[in-house]
């Protein structure tokens, strides 16, 4: 059952120092509550770039799919993280083109990717916030994400990871929006 949208903004692309993981921060534009993406290299940079205002000499792949769009007079309305299953996230682009609107599933990563060549807003289904958001200052009693709130008085073993791993996360490659 889909949620009520919150929309997002990239906060930031960062890269853990010893695993060489990388994660795309997206912030709600309303709260101080982080949604974690966890992305290729490749994406990572692809993001990256454009947060840092570079364009590459050769169009990349995101940038081939803009200017398709563009020239078709398509243009994408929005990108939509709509579900988390099996720690996975799902996402949608929302394309319109004059009366016409379709919805492209797509990798959350290229979905960005995406977004932030053309402008669109990108929006969390509030279900994958429940499931997945970070709020600063709430905690699961070690300083890091609180756990499930279904009753457990034993943390979830992954949230500890996911704490250690922002934890040392140190390297900015996107300046905040």
């Amino acid at each position: 059952m889909a949620g009520e949208l919150v929309e997002m903004v990239v906060e930031s692309v960062r890269v853990h120092m010893s695993s060489s993981r990388h994660v795309v921060i997206l912030k709600d534009s309303e709260q101080e509550r982080y949604l974690p993406i966890w992305v290729g290299p490749w994406e990572a940079n692809a993001i990256a770039l454009r947060l840092q205002g570079q364009t590459p000499e050769r169009p990349m792949t995101h940038d081939l799919f803009a200017a398709a769009l563009e020239e078709l007079g398509a243009k994408v309305d929005r990108v939509v993280i709509t579900d988390l299953a099996d720690e996975t996230f799902f996402a949608r682009v929302h394309l319109e083109e004059g009366d016409r609107r379709a919805e492209v599933d797509a990798r959350p990563s290229d979905a960005l990717a995406l977004a932030v060549r053309v402008g669109a807003r990108i929006y969390a289904d509030e279900t994958v916030l429940e499931q997945a958001a970070w709020t600063p200052g709430e905690t699961d009693g070690e300083g890091g994400p609180p756990a499930e709130e279904s009753g457990d008085a034993v943390p979830d073993e992954r949230l500890g990871v996911f704490r250690d791993f922002v934890n040392s996360l140190d390297i900015d490659l996107g300046g905040s929006r």
